[in-house]
């Protein structure tokens, strides 16, 4: 049984579309546990507002009250990994949590290109971007998604336990698509040598 099964419930799926939610739970992965106020720090976002998005996302399960010795009522992950079903994409729910995603990740990236000059050059230098057109077959992409993901997975004991991270280690976004193109078959050999 798959460890992180994929979310196709609609209601899950509609309670993520918003960008708020999409930052407490980064903001979860990255502190590991945060009260409403932390995250409101975190986020720019007021307390109420953090603490009503927390409270829905743990309607949905995304996250749960951590351990606490004091008064503080903490949150964390209630799974290290959110994986969305790919056949979400298909649904107007689907389609607007992706359209919410992709705008969070583009931004993110156009903000880590506008202050990178400011970055030591080891972050710099060991920064991607990258693109490349490749021939699968559909089994293939989903053997390569398969291998990014199991590297994906070796790095997120981290998550959870800070004393794994490596001095000078730091939160580093990971963001993988792919997407099948579709271009014109190549005209015959006969016709291309005439």
């Amino acid at each position: 049984m798959d460890e992180h099964p994929a979310i196709t419930d609609p209601r899950a799926l509609r309670a993520l579309a918003h960008p708020i939610r999409l930052a407490l739970l980064e903001a979860l992965g990255v502190l590991g546990t945060a009260t409403a106020t932390r995250c409101a720090e975190v986020t720019g976002e007021s307390v109420a507002s953090c603490s009503f998005h927390l409270r829905t996302l743990a309607e949905y399960g995304f996250i749960e009250r951590a351990p606490s010795h004091t008064r503080e009522k903490p949150w964390r992950l209630a799974k290290p990994v959110q994986s969305i079903a790919s056949t979400a994409g298909t649904t107007p729910t689907g389609n607007a949590l992706a359209e919410v995603f992709l705008e969070k990740e583009f931004a993110r990236l156009r903000a880590w290109r506008g202050r990178m000059e400011s970055e030591p050059e080891e972050w710099k230098n060991a920064s991607l971007v990258l693109g490349a057109t490749l021939w699968m077959t559909p089994t293939e992409l989903s053997e390569f998604r398969e291998f990014l993901r199991a590297m994906v997975m070796g790095y997120l004991d981290r998550v959870e336990k800070a004393e794994l991270r490596p001095e000078g280690a730091r939160p580093v976004r990971l963001f993988m698509a792919s997407s099948a193109e579709h271009y014109p078959e190549p005209a015959d050999d006969a016709a291309t040598q005439a």
